[in-house]
């Protein structure tokens, strides 16, 4: 989960949470609101998503980075790499990710 660097983080037990602090245009670049049972929910595009499983990779795992690029990757209509790209340099991970997109495509 994706909070800004002073928001308050959900504690509960029940539910294996990792935090993730970001600010400016790292939090709120590639957001949709999607209105989900009447809450509106902040949801990241998939472009977004696989950039920050990139960024936090140490957090996360880089085999989950992985597997979330080589979904995007399968995803229908043909994928947006220069969405990846803009992301990833927002995120200031394109030179980790350009070597496994040169490989998938």
């Amino acid at each position: 989960m994706m909070l800004g660097q002073k928001k308050w983080a959900p504690v509960n037990s029940s539910v294996a949470l990792k935090i993730v602090r970001a600010s400016g245009e790292a939090l709120t670049a590639g957001v949709e609101t999607h209105v989900i049972d009447g809450v509106p929910v902040p949801i990241t595009v998939p472009a977004k998503t696989v950039a920050d499983c990139f960024k936090h990779r140490n957090k996360i795992g880089i085999d989950v980075a992985v597997e979330a690029l080589r979904d995007f990757m399968k995803s229908r209509p043909r994928p947006d790499l220069n969405a990846i790209y803009r992301y990833a340099q927002l995120d200031r991970v394109q030179s980790v990710i350009r070597p496994y997109l040169e490989a998938m495509t």
